[in-house]
């Protein structure tokens, strides 16, 4: 029966925020608490219904919340980190680098859309990696008469293993399941994701080598669109002299947390 309640709460949730009666924000704070008084009424977790009971259910919330409170700092720190680093610039000249190597072979073009999409999505927002990636790859796709949809398979599956950072989203909910640090699921990850980024090379690959045999090499040399792109949300944040400083810091970071110099939360707290 328990597992019944909790089946029809997660259906709730999800018809609630599909349907968008409810922001995803209010459902997961209401949707849980209102479902937790339900089986409390039902008896599930008291032997009577009296205040100090209830009182019991506020105390399990809030040691949940205690549970949760490093795995939100880490997420909350992680993101404002990696989008300073796009608001200053950081990763600008090696996506304009990765347009203007590619030129008009779609093989190139296939391999930079896994390298760019793969650097992107180090902030762990997923819209804004497609709202980049297409921006700067759309043109040259549709120059060349590429299939859109080998960008779109290879974005999609770049972004499906990099997601799998802790600021990403799923390991940080799995290891707030775990009751773990977000580290021990991460590192032991890491080799796996190496090989599926490789794996996505060599996809990018073979789409390319495809796409070439169809369409041949194409020379061009209008590279404006490429020196116009940028990833920053905010061009005011652009700070070119400290990239080099910027670089160093955040290969520092991440060598920190393939060794777990420090917990998650407060090395991304530190670099941030």
């Amino acid at each position: 029966m328990l597992t019944l309640l909790g089946i029809c709460m997660i259906m709730c949730f999800m018809y609630l925020i599909m349907s968008k009666r409810l922001s995803a924000i209010v459902a997961l704070i209401l949707i849980p608490v209102i479902f937790a008084l339900i089986g409390w009424g039902l008896g599930f977790f008291v032997d009577s219904l009296s205040h100090i009971e209830l009182n019991h259910l506020g105390e399990s919330m809030l040691e949940g919340i205690k549970k949760l409170a490093p795995t939100g700092v880490m997420l909350l720190f992680a993101i404002m980190y990696f989008a300073l680093m796009i608001d200053s610039g950081l990763f600008d000249t090696i996506i304009k680098w990765i347009l203007k190597i590619v030129k008009g072979d779609p093989l190139k073009i296939t391999l930079g859309t896994v390298l760019l999409t793969v650097m992107v999505s180090l902030d762990g927002d997923g819209s804004t990696t497609y709202m980049i990636c297409v921006a700067a790859m759309m043109p040259l796709y549709s120059r060349l008469g590429m299939n859109p949809l080998i960008m779109t398979c290879l974005m999609l599956l770049c972004s499906g293993v990099m997601n799998l950072t802790p600021w990403g989203g799923p390991t940080a909910r799995a290891a707030s399941a775990l009751q773990v640090e977000a580290s021990e699921v991460f590192i032991p990850m890491i080799p796996s994701m190496l090989i599926a980024i490789a794996w996505l090379f060599f996809l990018a690959y073979m789409y390319g080598k495809y796409e070439r045999k169809r369409l041949g090499t194409i020379e061009f040399t209008d590279l404006s669109h490429a020196d116009s792109i940028s990833i920053s949300k905010d061009p005011e944040a652009q700070r070119p002299h400290l990239r080099l400083f910027n670089a160093i810091l955040t290969t520092v970071l991440m060598v920190s947390l393939m060794f777990s110099v420090m917990p998650m939360p407060i090395l991304f707290m530190l670099g941030f």
